[in-house]
């Protein structure tokens, strides 16, 4: 198969990033593609990221704190 790079911009960043280590374009964008592919799977989903930081906010206040009341809760949004 063939591979014929018709954008100019996608041919302009392909032939740039050849020239650095200089290499063909197609291999430039094999390297390219592999990247952006393994940066993908390694990627840890916003979930996780998000459970990881409100872990590690809850580690570093400690305990000693109380849940708030629905009046407080309500007070501090101005709805009281």
């Amino acid at each position: 198969m063939n591979l014929q790079i018709r954008d100019p911009r996608a041919r302009d960043l392909a032939r740039q990033l050849a020239e650095k280590p200089k290499i063909s374009l197609t291999e430039a964008v094999i390297e390219a593609l592999e990247s952006e592919l393994q940066r993908e799977r390694e990627q840890v989903p916003l979930a996780e990221r998000l459970a990881a930081i409100s872990n590690d906010l809850k580690a570093k206040a400690g305990g000693g704190g109380r849940d708030l009341t629905r009046d407080e809760i309500d007070e501090m949004w101005g709805h009281s």
